[in-house]
Order: C-alpha cells, then structure tokens, then sequence
C-alpha cells in the first residue's frame, strides 16, 4: 500500500510538471515588426517580407545551422553571437571554415532594417542579399547556393518548416534568403538606458550626462541620431595594414573611397569589440586613443578630422575620455542582448 501511495504521488507530480511545461508561454508568438516610435522610417520595405512566427523560427534555425557551410561547422551565429551584439567576440578577423581567417572583424548586427548597404564596404545593398556573400566566400562558408538549397530540400525538418512559413515545401533562393531577413529585421535595439533616459523613465549620472554632452559635440557628426550612424563611409585615420584592406573603393573603383569604411553604429558598443573594421582595437579607451593622437593623414581622410592648425583628430583630455565611455555604456541594450528569442540554445532545429 505505501508503495502505491509513492507511485501515485510520482504520477501526480510527473502529471503537474508536464502541465506546466506544456502551459509555457511561446516566446515565438508576439512575432511582428514594430518601428519604435522615435526611430525614422525603415529602408527595408516590411510589407514585403512582414517577419511571422513561423518565418522567423525557419530563419533563426537556418541562422545557427552549419548545414549552410560546406562541411557543416560554421553558421551564421559562429561569428555573429547574440550576447556580443551578434559580432565575433574577442577575435579581430573572424575565422571561418577550415579555421581560415577573415580580412574584416564580423560587424554587429542590429537595427538592420534601417540600412541600406551592410558589410564594411557597402558591397551589398539589400538585406535580403545579404546571406549570399558569407555562404559562397571561401573564407567564411565556402559552398554553393545551389548546395545548400537540396540539403535543405533533403533535411528531415527544413520542407515542414518553409511550408509553415510559405505555404507549401517548395524551398528557393527566394525564400530562404526571406527568411534569414525575417530573423534578422526583428534584431532591434531600442531598449538601453540612454533609450530610457530619453523617454523619461531614467536618469544618466554626472559623468554620463557630461559623456552625452561630448559625444554631441565632438562625435555625433558621424555617429548621428538613434541610429548612432550616419551610414556614410569614411576614411578615420587608421594605418594601412599587410592585409591592404582599400575598403569601399573595393566595391566603386574610385580611388577617392581608398580606405573608406561604413561608420558603424555604437549601440551596445560596450559588448561588440574589438573595434574598427580590422579589429585592431580591444578597448574603448584605444578607440578614443586614436582619435587624440593616432589619426594618420591618409589621401581620403575625412575633414572632419583635420584640425584648423594642421594637425589631425580630435582634441580630447583624459577626463573627457572617461565620461564619453561611461556615456557609451548608456548604449547597452540589456533586453536585446538576452532576447530568448534570439538564442541559439532553444533552437527549431538540433
């Protein structure tokens, strides 16, 4: 008898636990895109590729599945990592397939549905293309669109999942692309303590106010608006490298876009070093360390740095330093970098 009453109670609680699991929210479910009130409008045309539940959950899987690489060891989310701002943590080129290394440190992704070039010199012009570069560079994916299509139409899970996202099993390049833009438009970052401050519902300290005020005047002609980005490409003074990396004037041929790269946007810049398009900065006090005094007289500088009396950078003390970094930090987005929606350990497909 008391080793039926055991029984019973295992059952019971067994019973309970399998309730609530079953009872658990779907984290997927409020899936839409929604622009934050004080952001402008998107250059991504959301009614074409309106992100669902369903195309979001394909998109993420295919995001964190190595079967878009040649041998199957690297994804997406290899070298963009969520809790990172979706860069390579801590390498300064990535390293992809075969352990081969990059020319460029992977840059972060957020906020994309506001640009209309990525990459660090603007190569590609569409998110929706955006995929097609790293899955066909040998460095990076190395394999063919062609490829990775049939082991996507040959996978147990992937028909099921298009047909829930497009209606039927037919998986194109079309749609695949769609639905890693899909995940990716959803990646938007509006909730850091500076988004908070600027709605009233948070204080800045003395030293981050006085932060603020510095960046406005000696940062912002670049780093522009809730975007912290003017999207524009400029050479900032950095030494050429053995990589000879020329930038932007690799995509137009124009020599006057020699060394040019995109300004990248500083939201959750805290947590996306190292810095600069090749990496060669670990810290924020480094970054601003070239601005005082490291800024080179390339052909292309931008004017922006060139100072009234001849000399180049930015006129900046250590004490102002310390307050524009602890303004920067303003720029963590805590909820964006935890989103469990983003993770890839509660992933469609293992």
């Amino acid at each position: 008898m008391k080793c039926l009453s055991s029984i019973l109670t295992f059952v019971l609680i067994f019973s309970s636990c399998k309730k609530k699991e079953e009872q658990k929210p779907d984290i997927y479910a409020s899936i839409k895109f929604e622009k934050p009130t004080n952001f402008p409008d998107t250059k991504y045309n959301i009614a074409d590729n309106s992100p669902t539940p369903a195309g979001f959950k394909l998109g993420k899987a295919l995001f964190y599945d190595g079967i878009l690489s040649r041998d199957g060891s690297i994804s997406c989310g290899t070298c963009h990592q969520q809790s990172f701002a979706f860069t390579h943590h801590e390498h300064d080129v990535s390293h992809g397939i075969d352990d081969k290394l990059g020319q460029r440190n992977a840059p972060a992704l957020q906020n994309l549905a506001w640009y209309n070039t990525f990459g660090w010199d603007g190569g590609v012009n569409h998110l929706d293309f955006f995929s097609v570069q790293p899955v066909q560079n040998p460095v990076e994916m190395d394999e063919k669109l062609s490829n990775v299509l049939e082991k996507l139409r040959n996978h147990a899970t992937y028909p099921k999942l298009f047909k829930d996202a497009f209606g039927d099993e037919e998986i194109t390049t079309d749609r695949f692309l769609k639905a890693l833009s899909q995940f990716m438009l959803m990646m938007v970052s509006n909730n850091s303590r500076y988004d908070k401050y600027l709605a009233g519902k948070a204080t800045l300290s003395d030293s981050e106010m006085k932060g603020l005020q510095l960046f406005e005047n000696k940062c912002s002609s670049c780093h522009q608006g809730v975007l912290f980005t003017d999207l524009s490409f400029r050479d900032n003074g950095l030494s050429p490298t053995a990589r000879q990396d020329v930038g932007r004037e690799k995509i137009t041929l124009l020599t006057t876009d020699k060394y040019k790269f995109k300004v990248p946007s500083l939201r959750n810049i805290e947590f996306s070093r190292p810095y600069m398009h090749d990496g060669r900065f670990s810290t924020l006090e480094q970054v601003l360390n070239h601005y005082q005094t490291g800024v080179k007289n390339n052909p292309n500088l931008d004017p922006l740095l060139k100072k009234p009396n001849g000399t180049f950078g930015i006129d900046l003390t250590e004490e102002e330093k310390i307050n524009i970094i602890a303004f920067l930090k303003t720029l963590t987005d805590e909820t964006f970098l935890k989103d469990e929606r983003f993770s890839e350990f509660n992933n469609t497909v293992k």
